[in-house]
């Protein structure tokens, strides 16, 4: 298997209808920014990519003039991906667009079911981009909607300049409610650096699991006290500080660290268990782990019932070697997941 940083990163591109996937896109496939990048698309007449910007095709594969290639998935996306493996001159990520109403999860899952695929590629980061004007409306009324949300690894909130800044900060509650880990980018028109969506390293997992959110610091004027990483306490925010914290009634998110470290015979076991039986209602997870007697950091991710994982690297010297773990999903039995994860330290 090769080591994770030789795969190819990929990044699973998704949004609502009309969010801004298609300027991103655009703005991914125009930009001289020197890196080779396949972008898969769904549907490539619908989503309008700019033909402009399309030189010679061949069935699939669109080659773009900055040395990007298109190709659509009406294929099934196993056999794209083969095929990109098999170009010359290889890329240095892929982008997977899907359309605007579908489930972030089966197209996430590729990545850990195939073979060949997982040879070759990881999962880099799931992108989620969001219309700060609708997408209120949309968490109301399409469940994929908040499904995208919840996915999310970055989330790019884009539009905001048609909304009042009392709207926006409606609205990134609503998010933070849902989904308090993905990395959040304010934009206009999708201008967004590349390097904020692309090549993410969901395993650099430090930056994703800070765990309190930033929007918690919002000064109301209280000195919040919210220490829950250290007590393990269910997170309730102070409600009432002036700033009104969502917690969205049928998502949750729940994380777990522990500064001692875990018995790996107990831990792999204990979280294939998990998430063989309870996988239907957690949509991600991932952690960065601290392994008895293992110098090197384990890192994993899952969708579902699926997981991947590998050593990274070597913890460095005076880095506290703690671990950490995230779920998100519905209805999480959160005191046997609280409970299975402490019989895992070793004491």
């Amino acid at each position: 298997m090769a080591e994770a940083s030789q795969k190819i990163p990929v990044t699973v591109l998704t949004g609502y209808l009309g969010a801004g996937k298609t300027t991103l896109l655009n703005r991914i496939l125009s930009e001289n920014h020197g890196k080779k990048y396949a972008v898969i698309v769904n549907e490539f007449g619908e989503i309008g990519i700019d033909n402009d910007l399309i030189i010679g095709a061949d069935e699939e594969v669109f080659e773009m003039n900055n040395g990007c290639v298109c190709c659509t998935v009406r294929g099934d996306l196993v056999r794209i991906m083969d095929g990109l493996m098999k170009r010359k001159g290889k890329f240095d990520a892929i982008i997977v667009e899907t359309t605007g109403l579908a489930d972030p999860a089966p197209v996430a899952q590729t990545f850990f079911v195939d073979e060949d695929v997982q040879k070759n590629a990881r999962l880099d980061a799931v992108v989620t981009v969001a219309d700060a004007k609708w997408l209120s409306d949309r968490l109301k009324d399409a469940p994929e909607a908040k499904n995208q949300i919840a996915f999310a690894d970055v989330i790019v909130l884009n539009k905001t300049d048609l909304v009042s800044k009392p709207e926006l900060a409606e609205v990134e509650a609503r998010i933070r409610g849902i989904n308090p880990y993905a990395k959040l980018h304010r934009t206009e028109r999708c201008q967004v650096g590349i390097t904020d969506v692309l090549e993410r390293g969901a395993f650099d997992l430090d930056r994703i699991l800070e765990i309190e959110p930033d929007f918690l610091e919002a000064g109301d004027g209280h000195d919040h006290d919210h220490d829950h990483h250290h007590d393990h306490h269910h997170h309730d925010h102070g409600h009432g500080h002036g700033l009104k914290h969502y917690h969205d009634e049928d998502m949750q998110s729940l994380s777990l660290r522990s500064e001692k470290p875990l018995d790996p015979t107990k831990f792999m076991p204990w979280l294939q268990n998990l998430v063989a039986t309870e996988g239907q209602k957690i949509l991600r997870s991932k952690g960065i782990l601290a392994f008895t007697g293992d110098d090197d950091r384990y890192v994993f991710q899952g969708v579902h019932m699926m997981l991947e994982g590998d050593h990274q690297r070597k913890w460095k010297d005076g880095e506290k070697r703690e671990s950490r773990v995230v779920f998100i999903g519905r209805e999480l039995p959160e005191q046997a997941i609280r409970d299975g994860f402490e019989q895992c330290i070793t004491t």
